[in-house]
């Protein structure tokens, strides 16, 4: 190829997209509703959450079926947009952006209602104390993401887990203070009658919103047919239970008239413990509060970016939004308007909390029943719709999902309701005003309608034609390239320091096999940013990467081997590495020191160890050069040193390597027909073969001076004792002034041989 490829990363596996959802509905649902919701619907508030998992789950099966088809950023406005029309996807994307909005100002104000039971903070001219907490909060959340702090993957598992163990802390304390009686209370489960129910669900229905952000990243998922639905229902799953378990412990904690409405977990844990370690308690559920509002308002925030990104795409809104941040590569313009919108939320509304969740609640079911219109849609008039995951009783699924997105609209109230009417007919405002003339997508629907005039009544073809865009414009093409079936090396590059060296040993490894190279370079992308947004504006943020595989191709073509080379658009950085060399099915893997950790003479993370095998032959060279003219290879034996010692012959054919072979032992007999031995089985003839006795690491430091690369098989030490008792290999290397290259070829081992060896 004579081109760098661009590809786009799917990094996230069904444990980080399973903690996306979970991690953002467990926030202020357990931590600050219960209270406001059980004193507008009494105990029966349980069911109340209830129901509002029950329809979360009927929406979450037809965003499954969706996604599945259709895994790209955006969400519900690429699937509206995509079947509606255009008309339909700025309602549903401004709303879905005005929802989060709302959504993460009310997840700022429970921060802040957290944040006072701990601090003291002065009111501020009209803003509660509370509310100047939130404002400092909705600050910080806004900048985390402008700079593109980390907050999804292995950060959000760890926030998640951490969560879970403060709940289930929890619920094990509650479940031995709860009191039948103190639930019931005098007047029975719904003192305020059973009509209470649907209300109180209104209200608390913002608490399942976060199933739908694992759609926004579906294009980032690994195998999405399957990983999908299992993330979304299962997280509307488990976090159903979870309320429904936490809210009936609180209220048979504290009766429901009492509970605090603005710190009910907290005041439920101070009466749950005994008084000895009531305090400690109180301080680990109220950092857990703090931390599950920030992860959820950092999760929205987020979401609504991708959102931004995906309308700027097809031209509902100016792209002027999407501009990346030079330095951080995010999508800085959107950000800082989403926060100035969270600002004036938290500003004007937040002394009731009520109308932002149900703000919050209303915008989004709106969004909910155009998604399932979409559904049957696409599946009415697209031949070409072929989602992996199909809801079961269609049609009945994703209609009975209209019927209850719309119907609870009718228990949220006036003001509410109101309020977010404003927004939508902003948004077909902004439709008319401005996207119908630049969108070029005609949406399904409007297609359908039109290509039938002559079969439908002139009224809906009059309608379809009126709200018809007028722009026009291409689409986005994607293409790809298969793999060869020669023996390939893939070269990790980091950094033009150590292209050269990187690739002139691939190259010659590759040489050796009668095979090719291929040079790759990850470009690590902020969560805040979609790959695809990335992919969008790629031309400035790779061009460092260009002229790095350009060098790269030189390189290789000077050896005279076939080069490929591509670019890969991540949120991960060394794992995507193993992913790429899987995903290609290479041969062999050569990467710096760089970017690594190194445990034990290992490239793998020691938390990565237990998880991962290697995806083939691993080379690292450290950032000292490659100079293959003076090879040393100690070498005890074991898995790896047999690929040392191929390296080693590698080298010695193809660029004239003068190879020095060295064992270690307290017998020069024995070490001498353990090395001759060795050195036969690798054909590894015309070497120096070297024994030595007494200290190991001083006997390689010896043999080294003068050599210009060491080689070294990782060792075969288990992962605890080489944590516990450091790693030979590594303080020796470390202290060598030659170059030092560590090989270590895949094997499968047990759990119990990762942990001790």
């Amino acid at each position: 190829m004579s081109e760098s490829d661009t590809e786009l990363a799917k990094d996230l596996g069904l444990l980080s997209a399973l903690t996306i959802g979970i991690g953002t509905m467990v926030g202020a649902g357990i931590f600050v509703l219960p209270g406001v919701a059980a004193s507008t619907a009494g105990p029966v508030v349980v069911v109340s959450f209830l129901v509002g998992g029950a329809i979360a789950l009927v929406n979450a099966l037809s965003v499954s079926e969706l996604g599945t088809a259709m895994p790209k950023a955006g969400g519900g406005y690429y699937y509206v947009n995509r079947a509606l029309g255009p008309l339909f996807g700025s309602v549903a994307g401004l709303g879905d952006w005005v929802g989060l909005a709302f959504a993460s100002a009310f997840y700022s104000i429970g921060f802040g209602q957290y944040l006072a039971t701990l601090a003291p903070i002065p009111s501020v001219l009209f803003l509660t104390e509370v509310q100047v907490g939130a404002l400092v909060a909705g600050a910080v959340f806004v900048g985390v993401n402008y700079i593109g702090a980390k907050e999804t993957g292995g950060v959000q598992t760890v926030i998640v887990t951490l969560l879970l163990a403060i709940l289930t802390l929890f619920a094990v304390q509650g479940w031995l203070s709860f009191d039948l009686g103190t639930l019931l209370g005098s007047g029975g489960v719904a003192p305020l009658g059973y009509g209470a129910i649907l209300p109180g669900t209104a209200l608390v229905f913002v608490s399942f919103l976060g199933y739908a952000k694992i759609a926004t990243v579906a294009e980032e998922l690994e195998n999405p047919g399957r990983n999908l639905p299992l993330a979304i229902v299962g997280s509307v799953l488990i976090v159903t239970v979870l309320y429904a378990v936490l809210v009936s412990l609180m209220l048979g904690v504290v009766p429901w008239p009492e509970l605090s409405q603005s710190a009910p977990l907290t005041q439920a844990t101070g009466v749950a413990f005994p008084g000895g370690f009531a305090g400690v308690a109180v301080t680990v559920v109220t950092l857990g509060a703090l931390l599950a509002t920030a992860s959820s308002a950092n999760a929205s925030i987020l979401a609504s970016a991708r959102i931004n990104f995906a309308m700027g795409r097809d031209r509902i809104v100016t792209d002027w939004l999407n501009e990346i941040h030079p330095s951080y590569t995010t999508p800085y313009r959107s950000i800082i308007v989403t926060g100035a919108m969270i600002i004036v939320f938290i500003a004007a509304l937040g002394t009731d909390i009520e109308v932002l969740a149900k703000a919050a609640s209303v915008l989004h079911l709106v969004v909910y029943a155009l998604m399932n219109v979409a559904l049957i849609v696409f599946r009415e008039t697209d031949p070409e719709y072929d989602p992996a995951f199909t809801v079961p009783l269609y049609p009945f699924t994703p209609l009975l999902g209209i019927v209850l997105s719309l119907g609870l609209l009718g228990f949220v109230g006036q003001r509410e309701l109101l309020l977010s009417a404003v927004f939508v007919v902003g948004a077909v405002v902004w439709y008319f005003a401005y996207a119908r003339r630049h969108t070029p997508r005609q949406g399904l629907l409007g297609r359908y309608v039109l290509d039938r005039q002559d079969e439908l009544p002139p009224s809906v073809v009059g309608a379809a034609a009126t709200v018809a865009p007028d722009g026009s414009g291409e689409r986005d093409a994607s293409d790809g390239a298969g793999e060869g079936d020669v023996p390939t090396t893939m070269v990790a590059l980091s950094n033009p320091r150590t292209e050269q060296a990187l690739v002139s040993l691939g190259a010659a490894l590759a040489k050796h096999d009668g095979g090719r190279v291929l040079a790759t370079h990850v470009i690590q992308i902020p969560d805040q940013t979609s790959l695809e947004a990335a992919a969008a504006q790629r031309d400035r943020i790779s061009r460092t990467s260009r002229q790095l595989l350009v060098d790269a191709r030189a390189d290789a073509e000077a050896v005279g081997v076939p080069v490929e080379t591509r670019t890969i658009l991540s949120h991960e950085g060394l794992d995507e590495v193993f992913d790429a060399a899987r995903e290609y099915g290479v041969d062999r893997l050569v990467m710096g020191q760089g970017g690594t950790r190194l445990a034990g003479g290992r490239v793998e993370g020691r938390l990565d160890e237990l998880t991962h095998d290697l995806p083939c032959d691993v080379l690292v060279l450290d950032e000292r050069g490659f100079d293959p003219s003076e090879v040393l290879v100690p070498t005890a034996g074991g898995h790896s040193s047999d690929l040392s010692a191929a390296v080693a012959r590698a080298l010695q054919e193809t660029s004239d390597a003068r190879v020095s072979v060295l064992h270690v032992d307290d017998d020069r007999a024995t070490g001498r027909a353990f090395i001759e031995e060795w050195a036969a089985d690798h054909e590894l003839d015309d070497v120096e073969l070297l024994v030595e006795t007494g200290d190991v690491e001083a006997a390689i430091g010896r043999a080294a001076a003068g050599r210009s690369l060491v080689i070294v098989g990782a060792t075969e030490r288990g992962l605890v004792s080489r944590i516990v008792g450091g790693s030979l290999t590594l303080s020796v290397l470390d202290d060598l002034d030659t170059s030092v290259l560590l090989a270590e070829r895949p094997r499968k081992r047990s759990v119990r041989e990762r942990l001790f060896g």
